[in-house]
């Protein structure tokens, strides 16, 4: 589903509003069958939610802007329903609408493994990470990383030859660290690519990293972990990988040195043992990749039809009523309430872009309770 040059544009105006992330992005697409019509119902959603604040709506403007400094950076975004977005991150929970992508954008709809560790990585750690890079790129995978510091930096400069992603937790345009300025731009100049779901310009923030985390896994149809602290990202990327269905591998290590406690504990858990890129190898050729989500329709060119485009105050009430701090499926909500489907979904667009409304795994929702 190819976007128009309009179509890209509205969809990153809604996508950068305030309190429209990658879900309640999913739930507008496919109540309002487009993102100029969620746009425009947008006031009146927020009013009906019970928004404490006044509540940002992105302006056309806004996202021109951001289409200018993306072109400017020789960058393009390209949408879930189309043939560049990468196949496997389409099935995890929520994934990303838009991914903005400088270097090669073809890189991402090929098989791809992703190779993460520790930022104080040790020689050995750092040529391990070379070698498996080198030996999954010779066997046909683009390897995934986050540019970090120590494994992530011997990731991308094993695979540069072979093709390597680097995702950011920043704007494709600033690099962190800016210590591998230098390896970015091999990336892109060698037929890789970088990507992002943050703005243009955005600079990383502390909690940015997870969500990086999620797209690396999520790209990738299993995840090595070379040299890990038994708190580190790397266990945050390795717990998003198998919640996604994919393979985990860990290097073994020293029980003597602390960069192994989390790899090792990785494999006491369940994870795969792994000395050598061709267990990786033989491992995911028994596999299935993942791709497709059950939870998407995307824009499409007929009308709501019956689908309500504002909910009933007996619905909302309901709703309410079946919401609390507990998690909750959205199926047993609409079994609760006997509210049709299309009811309680506009309620929780309503709430959520009022910002109370949380979201979790497994289709799950909870009402964020007043301070």
């Amino acid at each position: 589903m190819p976007l128009s040059d309009e179509q890209r544009l509205t969809w990153l105006q809604l996508l950068r509003s305030e309190n429209v992330g990658p879900a309640t992005f999913r739930d507008l697409i496919n109540h309002f069958r487009s993102a100029a019509a969620a746009l425009e119902a947008l006031p009146d959603l927020i009013a009906r939610g019970g928004a404490a604040g006044n509540i940002r709506i992105a302006s056309r403007e806004m996202a021109e802007r951001e289409m200018a400094l993306a072109e400017k950076a020789n960058a393009c975004f390209i949408g879930m329903g189309e043939p560049d977005y990468p196949p496997a991150l389409r099935s995890i929970d929520y994934p990303p609408p838009l991914v903005c992508v400088t270097g090669n954008p073809g890189i991402l709809t090929q098989n791809a493994v992703a190779i993460v560790g520790s930022r104080n990585a040790s020689i050995n750690g750092m040529r391990l990470a070379g070698r498996f890079a080198s030996g999954l790129g010779a066997a046909g995978y683009a390897i995934v990383s986050g540019l970090a510091r120590g494994i992530d930096t011997g990731a991308h400069k094993g695979s540069l030859n072979t093709g390597t992603i680097a995702v950011f937790a920043g704007g494709v345009d600033v690099v962190f660290p800016e210590e591998n300025e230098a390896l970015a731009a091999d990336i892109t100049g060698n037929g890789g690519a970088i990507v992002s779901e943050m703005p243009m310009g955005w600079k990383p923030r502390s909690k940015d990293f997870p969500r990086r985390n999620r797209l690396v896994s999520g790209i990738a149809h299993g995840l090595v972990v070379v040299e890990a602290a038994r708190r580190s990202g790397s266990l945050i990327s390795a717990r998003l990988a198998n919640e996604a269905g994919r393979p985990v591998y860990a290097v073994p290590g020293s029980p003597l040195d602390p960069r192994h406690e989390g790899t090792n504990w990785l494999i006491k858990q369940g994870a795969t043992l792994v000395t050598e890129a061709d267990d990786v190898v033989r491992d995911l050729a028994d596999s299935v990749p993942p791709a497709g989500n059950a939870f998407w329709s995307g824009e499409a060119e007929d009308e709501a039809g019956d689908l309500p485009v504002a909910s009933a105050d007996h619905a909302r009430q309901a709703v309410l009523g079946a919401l609390g701090p507990e998690p909750v499926e959205v199926d047993d909500i609409i079994r609760f309430t006997g509210a049709t489907s299309g009811e309680v979904q506009l309620v929780l667009i309503e709430l959520d872009l009022a910002g109370r409304l949380e979201r979790h795994g497994g289709n799950r929702v909870s009402l964020i309770q007043a301070p």
